[in-house]
Order: structure tokens, then C-alpha cells, then sequence
């Protein structure tokens, strides 16, 4: 496909998607947008880096910038305070001062671990996101959310900071595993259900081409995930209102990664099965028809994704979705479904009904 691209408005802060394929063959990627500095910091994973950082440094190099590079381990399970520290002393001894741009190449765990340091390193230094999973194409790597893990729950200690620029080259989701490249998917049908019903028929009529990695397919619904995210973050970048719809299975799924352990799961096969759970709830309380509830099953299904969840019992999922941000004034804020394609957050959904969709857990 041609390169795209799409811009994230947010005046001052404003800044590009660019999306295709190869992208850092191109000679003058980085120049044409702008970058600002000449000293970049590599943040990747013991995985991703032997596969992209060489070849993706030598373009940094040859338009006359310096790079260098700090690893971490892959996993969710190094989403932690740990993780961040040690980057922070590695940022300390080599004398990163704030004209440095820190460059975060990996999937949704280096974006959120690399962009948390550049928001507090010396109160603030430029970072781009290079993502090179689908999770976080078309959805972590958009935005400016950065965090890391706490034990009692997911993302609790974080911040939101806007990338300089977002760089999505899809020949990267070739040699991506099977089962993260599924879990990616989550996502993706995630923005049908809550904003795009035209979308999510798309996806229910190519997802069989989207699981053949077809790059015209790819390239679509990357481009049409990143337009939808792009413009929930325009209107309500700090999530007070709107962007919570982006939160659709998540209070659920969180609660699932919590309960089973950081790296059981993939955080797309957690949300997967919270969305069914959470869209339960939508058609116990009246609002999600059965048809629409079964689709979404379906299609998850075709996916190749978990539906059901693990039973923890109705008191521990409860006392893990109690440690949500979501929960506002001590009330927990879920995300519903009117109909496929229409979300909305309720805080007043009744607690019996909750009861029951968690009670008929049985896996």
C-alpha cells in the first residue's frame, strides 16, 4: 500500500500516523516530518531488537542522527517499576540530556514502559513509537497513554505524553506469532463494536484475509482503527468523557490478566473475553439483542479467540475490577453496548445483574 497518513490534532501537540509498508526504506522518512534532535535512545525488547533495531538504526545513521540502545525483557510480566528504573539508569549514564529522543520499538509493553520514562526522565523528553506488534498499531502506540504495571492492577502508575510521531510499517506483522498476531485482533473488533458498525461488518466479512495477513486488507483496518482512535483522542485526550469507550472489555480483561498473573494471558485474549462478558451485561440489562451478542461471539470465535473467561469466582473478579481506574468516586464505570457499532459508559447498571454475568462464569 502507499504510505499514510493521519494526523492526531491536538494543537501544539499535534503529530503523524504514518502508516505502510517498509517504511524505513525510504530515504527521507524521518526528515519529511520533522524530527527534532540528532541523538536518539532505542528502547527494545531481547526479542524485536535482533529482529528490526539494526536495520532501523541504519536509517536513523545515514540521515545523520546518533543512535544507541537500551534492551529490556520481553513479556508483560516486565512491565514494572524494575524495568523502568533500570532504564532510567541507563539513560543516567549515558548522559541523556532533554534534546535526546527516545524511540520505543517493540509492541504495546515497550511503548507504554519507554514513553513512561520519556514523560518523567529530567520532567519530560521527546519520544516516537515505533510499534511493531497489531495490539499496539492500532491501539497502544496511539494516544500518549504510558504506564507500567502494580500488582494490585494494570497501568495503575503512569501518564499521559503524546509521541513527536507514530511510524506503523506493516511487513513487521509478518513474522509476528500467531497467537499475538490474534490477540491483536481484539483490538480491532474492538472499534467496530463500540463506534464503526460499518467496520465491524467489514471485519466480519475480510477477517479471513485479515488472519491471511493480506497487506491490503492489514492496511485497511490499521488505518481505520488509527482514524477512529485519532479522533476519540482529539475530543478527550485525557479520558474525563468519551475516550472511556475505549475501555470496552478492558475493566473485565484487566481484571483477568490481575487474576491470573501478568503473561498468562495476552492482553488481547483478556479483553476478548471481557468484550463478551461485558456485552453479557449489555443484553441482560435490555439494551445489546441476542443477534448482535451472537455476531460478536461469532466473530471472536473466527478469530481464533478465548470467550470465556477464567472463573475466579463473582467476590475476586469483583475485587479486582474495584482496583480499575475506571472506578470514579468509588463507583466502577463500565462500557456497554446499545447495539454493535454504539457504546456507551454506564455507572448506574445494576450490580445483581453484574452478579449473575460473573456468577455464569464457568470456565
Amino acid at each position: 500500500m502507499n504510505n499514510r497518513q493521519i494526523i492526531v490534532g491536538l494543537a501544539e501537540r499535534s503529530y503523524p500516523i504514518i502508516i505502510g509498508s517498509d517504511l524505513f526504506r525510504t530515504k527521507d522518512i524521518l526528515d519529511n516530518i520533522g524530527l527534532r534532535g540528532r541523538r536518539f535512545v532505542f528502547v527494545t525488547n531481547d526479542v524485536v531488537g535482533p529482529m528490526y533495531l539494526s536495520a532501523i538504526a541504519e536509517r536513523f545513521l545515514s540521515s545523520g542522527r546518533n543512535v544507541e540502545n537500551i534492551i529490556i525483557p520481553d513479556g508483560e510480566q516486565f512491565k514494572t517499576q524494575d524495568t523502568l528504573t533500570s532504564i532510567y539508569d541507563q539513560l543516567i549514564a549515558k548522559r541523556v540530556d532533554r534534546s535526546t529522543t527516545i524511540v520505543a520499538l517493540g509492541g504495546g509493553v515497550v511503548g507504554d514502559v519507554a514513553g513512561f520514562a520519556a514523560s518523567t526522565y529530567q520532567r519530560g523528553i521527546p519520544f516516537i513509537q515505533i510499534p511493531t506488534t497489531l495490539l499496539a498499531q492500532v491501539d497502544s502506540s496511539v494516544g500518549g497513554k504510558t504506564a507500567i504495571n502494580h500488582p494490585a492492577g494494570k497501568n495503575m502508575i503512569g501518564a499521559f505524553y503524546q509521541p513527536q510521531a507514530v511510524f506503523i510499517s506493516l511487513e513487521m506483522l509478518r513474522s509476528l506469532p500467531d497467537r499475538e498476531f490474534k490477540a491483536g485482533l481484539a483490538e480491532v473488533v474492538k472499534y467496530g463494536a463500540i463506534m464503526d458498525y460499518a467496520f465491524f461488518v467489514w471485519l466480519e466479512q475480510n477477517m479471513q484475509a485479515l488472519l491471511n495477513r493480506d497487506n491490503d486488507a492489514l492496511g485497511y483496518a490499521v488505518e481505520q482503527c488509527c482514524l477512529s482512535k485519532a479522533k476519540i483522542v482529539e475530543n478527550d485526550e485525557t479520558e474525563s468523557g468519551l475516550r472511556a469507550l475505549l475501555n470496552f472489555g478492558h475493566t473485565f480483561g484487566h481484571a483477568v490478566e490481575a487474576g491470573l498473573g501478568y503473561g498468562k494471558w495476552l492482553h488481547g485474549e483478556a479483553v476478548a473475553a471481557g468484550m463478551l462478558l461485558a456485552a453479557r451485561l449489555s443484553l441482560l440489562t435490555g439494551d445489546l439483542k441476542q443477534s448482535d451478542w451472537d455476531r460478536l461471539q461469532q466473530l471472536l470465535i473466527e478469530v481464533g479467540l478465548p470467550i470465556d473467561a477464567p472463573n475466579f469466582g463473582c467476590n475476586r473478579y469483583l475485587e479486582l475490577m474495584g482496583y480499575d481506574k475506571k472506578v470514579l468516586d468509588g463507583k466502577l464505570r463500565l462500557v456497554l453496548l446499545k447495539n454493535l457499532g454504539e457504546a456507551y459508559v454506564s455507572v448506574d447498571f445494576s450490580k445483581e445483574l453484574l452478579i449473575e454475568v460473573l456468577n455464569g462464569v464457568k470456565q
